[in-house]
């Protein structure tokens, strides 16, 4: 990418090179072998020195990733969502339209709950617009945010979630880099493309999920112009933090993988998330290191992670096998997978938070 997805300038600087990886959305059948081209995409963030945009700079994968379960987590955290919008009073009118996410999940049963009737783009604006995770998978954000403001009704609301940059940036989550999510906002870069769309933020509301969600609503008209694009965020961007984050935490996983291999110890993984490709690819990681990978996503299940011969299994082959420890890929899983396999207490080994 030569230019800005959000201003079009060309003052992008990189920030975090992870070489080439899988593709994180392709999940090969366990039986297929592995080849070299597997493991062959650029992935890397550009940071842009105008509007303080990150985004990935180049994206040469097709979207085809089997279709996940939507965690308990996600549920729970969008029902807290939608109940403070409407406490604060922006749940008005009869109309909902939603810009869907590629990994699932709807808002549309709770707002249909409160009244409203969802609508599509063909029947006109709408009164509450929503896009939950959404618009960072759109390659051209200008014309993403144009959209989202087309839709939404002169008087109505749009309200939009994503992750925000700067808990990426302070807890060194660099595998929220993946292809396909090609837009990561600072709260100065998100302004800029809502103020580009004639928008304006004038609430928001903030989550734990994912470590740092943040929820924005955003109406028609604004007289002030955004301030400056750079952030602390931006900032420890520039300084290399990700990079860092990454390198450390890639040589940490083998290591530790390393240990609990040398000591006996059989390790197996829960979640085989997006988010956890590029790490095992990076890392060097089979089937010797890390048995299998169970995930509750009948899709899931038969394959095996990309770049690697790490199987993708049920939790009941989980279970069954009884492994010394199991490495979480999503911390945000830890009250749902402690509440449904209890016989797996004291095994769970949080990627996020223990290693």
């Amino acid at each position: 990418m030569s230019r800005c997805r959000g201003c079009g300038s060309q003052r992008l600087q990189r920030v975090l090179d992870l070489g080439a990886v899988p593709a994180a959305d392709h999940f090969p059948p366990v039986t297929e072998p592995i080849r070299a081209e597997e493991a062959s995409h650029p992935l890397a963030m550009d940071l842009c020195g105008r509007c303080g945009l990150a985004q990935l700079a180049e994206d040469d994968t097709v979207t085809s990733e089997p279709r996940g379960v939507e965690p308990q987590a996600l549920k729970d955290q969008a029902a807290d969502a939608v109940a403070r919008v409407d406490r604060a009073g922006w749940l008005t009118g009869k109309t909902v339209r939603e810009f869907g996410s590629p990994h699932g999940g709807s808002w549309l049963g709770l707002l249909a709950d409160r009244g409203f009737t969802a609508v599509t783009g063909a029947q006109g604006p709408a009164d509450v617009v929503l896009d939950c995770f959404g618009i960072m998978h759109e390659p051209d954000q200008r014309a993403a945010f144009a959209e989202r403001a087309a839709a939404t009704a002169a008087d109505g609301v749009l309200l939009l979630q994503y992750h925000a940059l700067s808990a990426i940036v302070r807890q060194g989550q660099w595998n929220a880099l993946r292809h396909g999510h090609f837009a990561y906002y600072s709260a100065p870069a998100l302004q800029r493309l809502l103020a580009g769309a004639g928008m304006a933020v004038v609430d928001s509301w903030h989550f734990d999920l994912y470590g740092g969600t943040v929820l924005v609503a955003a109406v028609h008209g604004t007289n002030e112009k955004p301030g400056a694009a750079a952030d602390e965020a931006t900032e420890l961007l520039r300084g290399g933090a990700l990079q860092r984050a990454a390198d450390s935490r890639v040589r940490g996983l083998r290591r530790w993988l390393l240990d609990r291999r040398r000591d006996g110890q059989r390790v197996y993984g829960y979640g085989a998330a997006s988010r956890a490709v590029a790490l095992f690819a990076l890392a060097g990681l089979d089937r010797s290191l890390l048995a299998a990978v169970a995930d509750a996503a009948p899709a899931k299940q038969g394959r095996r992670m990309p770049g690697t011969d790490i199987p993708v299994i049920s939790p009941d082959r989980l279970v069954a096998a009884d492994p010394d420890l199991v490495l979480l890929t999503l911390s945000d899983l830890s009250d749902e997978v402690s509440a449904d396999f209890p016989e797996l207490a004291g095994r769970w080994v949080v990627l996020d938070r223990d290693l």
